[in-house]
């Protein structure tokens, strides 16, 4: 077992040993505490070794008994330097850990604590209620879109009659105007007086008044059928 380890465990304040133990909080407190004592200690032998430098610096060849025991203590002061080192990152290394413990079990805290809210909220609900919720709420939706495809259809009103009935009584009623039209036509009276002379030809006069009775009737004829056509249209 190391030494932190038997400090931690054997080494804390009374407080901590009736506890149990000493709290995270109080673990990363010391191990800083001891960071700090440490570093002081680095900036301390620096200094010695920069110190003991310069004394070799200074006897060099002319005391060699005195720069060489210079240099023999800085060769010391490095090694215990070099310890340090080592310990200062044993010593990161641990509290860095410890930190990253002590935030896993918040976390799993917390974790806990919303773990155990979910489960309260969860307590006055019934799956069966809800999926029966469910069915009723898909059921209303189809109800809905039920409705709304019935509304949006086009209205079949009149399309019951069939067409080509239709079709045949309009041109029944047709022919009864054209028939119509044709006994409405009057043909000219035979005229009393003698033809002329010349066979085979009729007088000028007649010949235009049978032309302009004839254009009549066949415009009158044109109209009607023109008339028919847009009522046929209409009722299709």
């Amino acid at each position: 077992m190391s030494k932190i380890s038997k400090f931690f465990k054997g080494g804390g304040s009374a407080g901590s040993k009736g506890r149990g133990g000493p709290s995270p909080q109080e673990a990363l407190a010391r191990l800083r505490e001891t960071e700090e004592m440490l570093s002081k200690k680095q900036e301390y032998l620096e200094t010695r070794i920069e110190r003991e430098l310069a004394v070799a610096r200074q006897h060099g060849t002319k005391n060699k008994r005195a720069a060489l025991q210079a240099l023999k203590r800085k060769k010391r002061y490095e090694k215990q330097l070099n310890q340090i080192d080592g310990t200062l990152s044993t010593i990161e290394f641990q509290r860095e850990a410890l930190e990253n413990s002590h935030t896993n079990t918040e976390v799993l805290k917390n974790m806990g604590y919303a773990a155990q809210a979910m489960k309260k909220v969860h307590e006055n609900m019934d799956l069966d209620k809800i999926d029966d919720l469910m069915q009723d709420i898909t059921e209303q939706q189809d109800v809905a879109q039920e409705i709304s495809d019935a509304i949006s259809n086009r209205a079949t009103f009149g399309d019951e009659f069939d067409e080509d009935e239709l079709m045949a009584e309009l041109e029944e009623l047709e022919q009864e105007e054209l028939n119509k039209g044709m006994r409405d036509v009057r043909l000219p009276s035979v005229p009393s007086t003698s033809l002329p002379s010349c066979p085979g030809k009729m007088p000028a006069c007649h010949f235009t008044f049978l032309m302009i009775k004839l254009c009549s009737s066949t415009r009158k004829r044109a109209e009607d059928e023109d008339e028919m056509k847009k009522l046929a249209a209409w009722a299709s």
